[in-house]
């Protein structure tokens, strides 16, 4: 029996061409790659926030430390945060929450915690696979009062 040999020419050339392994290798690790990137991405925007929380933490520290008592202080933070708070990066200003007190383990300081739901970011609905961190971001800023 005579075999036709156009089939196994065929078997080989099909075997060698290497034309279509860049669309399977794309196809097969793009999920990774995207998934990773969206990853970043939504740590990126959470970090980004949280710096900003700390930041407005220490700033309202700072600009607290002319106050010549508690309740002054306190209203020197209160009002940097109604007029600046909004200029943060990453951050609602409705949705901070703030206080400002003489520290209790030593009455030379003054603390000034920060805490902000970060539910609105839109990290949260990015991509519901990735393991977030908590929706609160609580920061806190410590300064000393009366100078030295």
């Amino acid at each position: 029996m005579v075999q036709n040999p156009i089939p196994r020419l065929r078997r080989r050339a099909f075997s060698k061409d290497n034309s279509g392994t860049s669309a399977v290798e794309f196809a097969l690790l793009s999920p990774i790659f995207i998934l990773l990137l969206l990853g970043m991405v939504a740590y990126g925007i959470y970090f980004g926030a949280a710096n900003s929380v700390q930041q407005i933490a220490a700033d309202a520290a700072r600009t607290a430390i002319a106050g010549l008592n508690q309740t002054e202080r306190q209203t020197l933070v209160a009002a940097f945060l109604t007029n600046n708070a909004g200029g943060y990066p990453f951050v609602d200003a409705s949705k901070l929450t703030y206080q400002a007190n003489d520290s209790v383990a030593d009455g030379s300081q003054f603390v000034v915690s920060i805490s902000y739901d970060a539910r609105n970011l839109p990290i949260w609905n990015l991509f519901p696979g990735i393991a977030m961190p908590g929706t609160t971001i609580k920061r806190q800023s410590t300064i000393r009062v009366g100078g030295i």
